[in-house]
């Protein structure tokens, strides 16, 4: 019985003595880069989440003018029929330019959203890949 407390005394006296020596291990300078990585780590995900919004934003936007140019072409169709049935021939050659002016316009703005979506997209899987790194 004595010869087990004197090794179990003699575990905890050496466990005791080596901790401050373990604990020394860690420099002041591994916990400052530490803090700044983990700030760095933050803005990171502060700004995977502005783009997020940002993206939303212009998503958003990019319907709103898809359906004006999908209104514009369609009065515009309602004139160069009433422009036809008229016979006026000069007002329906600058319909069909408005027409194609405005299909041209519906395109880049599909356009636009297509690539906002794809932005969005990119954006989530950034902000997930900083969390789980975090």
């Amino acid at each position: 019985m004595k010869l087990t407390m004197v090794i179990a005394m003699t575990g905890m006296a050496a466990a005791l003595l080596t901790a401050p020596a373990l604990a020394q291990d860690v420099r002041p300078n591994d916990v400052k880069q530490d803090r700044k990585d983990i700030r760095q780590d933050r803005r990171d995900l502060r700004g995977d989440r502005r783009d997020i919004r940002q993206d939303r934003q212009d998503i958003r936007q990019d319907t709103k003018d898809i359906r004006g140019d999908r209104r514009d072409l369609s009065a515009d169709r309602r004139e160069l029929a009433a422009d036809r049935k008229a016979g006026d021939k000069d007002a329906v050659k600058g319909d069909l330019k408005d027409i194609r002016a405005d299909a041209k316009d519906l395109r880049k703005d599909r356009r636009d959203r297509r690539q906002d979506r794809r932005d969005l997209r990119q954006d989530r899987r950034d902000l997930k890949a900083d969390q789980a790194a975090k």
